[in-house]
């Protein structure tokens, strides 16, 4: 009898705690099924406004072979004005009699003769300049993007669209000297065979005068003798670029968490921006100590270019509605290419590198 009592009580006492196990094992799942489950969490649509840094946008300036010659500054005893950059050919007091003039002075007459010929020469800058690089960085703008989810899988990987709008501000200046080439064209003046030119050294030129007498040569030169000199001429000046790009991206983003609250993605698409520039610059060549005038100019264009972009993206959600986020992007769009009054600009957006940071709403 009491062995029958035992039983019952212990049919009662587990027929009592059996539910309550069950009801514990139901509502305490494991870790792993935890995880899986908030990896489940679905941003549908995900807005972010971000402040943009901008790095590797530079711009070259070329065309500087346009600039005036140098003109010298040197003058005769009677006041005239060089017409040569190593002497002076001028009218005399006869009005140049019989084709000839002794109104003529030359600096070195070692140089100089050639023959039955004295030679004077004019320098001009010629091509061989190197661009005048400018560099931008770093760049600052904004960039406001939004994202929709078009599919998920049962992992939390998340794939959709993503579209942005962006400003960046350009501001760039460059104020190096070039070196460049110079054209040395020569003009062979001839003599009376048989005489001697009045000798002449740097220190010590030889000076003729408009009353004169003095030693006469043709006042008409022969064919001109032309030969280029590599780097003899320089360029100095300060050139200033200044451009708002408002650009627009497309594209798709693949989405995966790492956490509840931290996600990663990739996406990539295509980009363009509307470049709205404007240039400036103020340049003179000196060539031989020589400097010509001040040549400046000014000049706006507005031009959209078009390309790619690839970023990856941190994003962390705060809150069930906020969030932050820090992103890296790629771009590359054609060069923006554009001539100002014989200048051409060049603006390298080929690689283009952003770095972003923000905040995001969740919705």
């Amino acid at each position: 009898m009491k062995k029958l009592q035992r039983n019952c009580l212990v049919l009662i006492a587990a027929s009592l705690c059996a539910p309550a196990t069950t009801r514990a094992q139901q509502d305490i799942p494991n870790a792993e099924q935890s995880v899986t489950q908030d990896q489940k969490l679905i941003v549908t649509n995900r807005l972010t406004f971000s402040a943009r840094v901008g790095f590797n946008i530079k711009a070259q300036f070329s065309g500087f072979s346009s600039l005036p010659t140098p003109g010298s500054t040197r003058r005769t005893p009677g006041g005239d004005a060089y017409n040569y950059d190593d002497g002076y050919v001028l009218t005399d007091n006869s009005g140049n009699f019989g084709g000839q003039t002794w109104y003529w002075g030359y600096d070195d007459s070692s140089r100089q003769i050639s023959g039955n010929n004295i030679l004077m020469s004019r320098s001009t800058a010629a091509s061989g300049a190197g661009a005048a690089a400018v560099d931008g960085d770093p760049s600052y703008g904004g960039e406001l993007m939004f994202r929709h989810l078009l599919s998920s899988r049962d992992d939390g990987m998340q794939l959709g669209i993503e579209m942005a709008g962006n400003y960046q501000n350009l501001s760039m200046e460059n104020s190096s000297t070039l070196v460049a080439n110079a054209m040395k064209t020569s003009y062979p003046f001839g003599f009376t065979p048989g005489t001697t030119p009045p000798s002449a050294t740097a220190g010590s030129p030889y000076l003729g005068s408009y009353q004169g007498p003095g030693f006469v040569m043709n006042a008409t030169p022969g064919a001109p003798i032309t030969t280029l000199m590599p780097g003899a001429a320089s360029i100095q000046g300060h050139r200033q670029f200044d451009a708002d790009l408002w650009g627009m991206r497309l594209g798709l983003y693949v989405e995966y968490p790492a956490t509840t609250w931290l996600k990663f993605s990739l996406s990539g698409g295509a980009a363009m921006a509307v470049v709205d520039a404007d240039v400036s610059w103020s340049e003179r060549a000196i060539i031989g100590g020589a400097s010509g005038s001040i040549v400046s100019g000014s000049g706006h264009s507005e031009r959209a270019q078009w390309g790619f972009y690839v970023a990856g993206n941190a994003f962390w959600d705060f809150s069930e509605h906020w969030g932050v986020t820090a992103g890296v992007q790629f771009q590359s769009l054609q060069d923006f290419t554009q001539s100002y009054g014989g200048r051409s600009v060049t603006l390298d957006l080929g690689r283009s590198i952003f770095a972003t940071l923000g905040i995001s709403y969740n919705f």
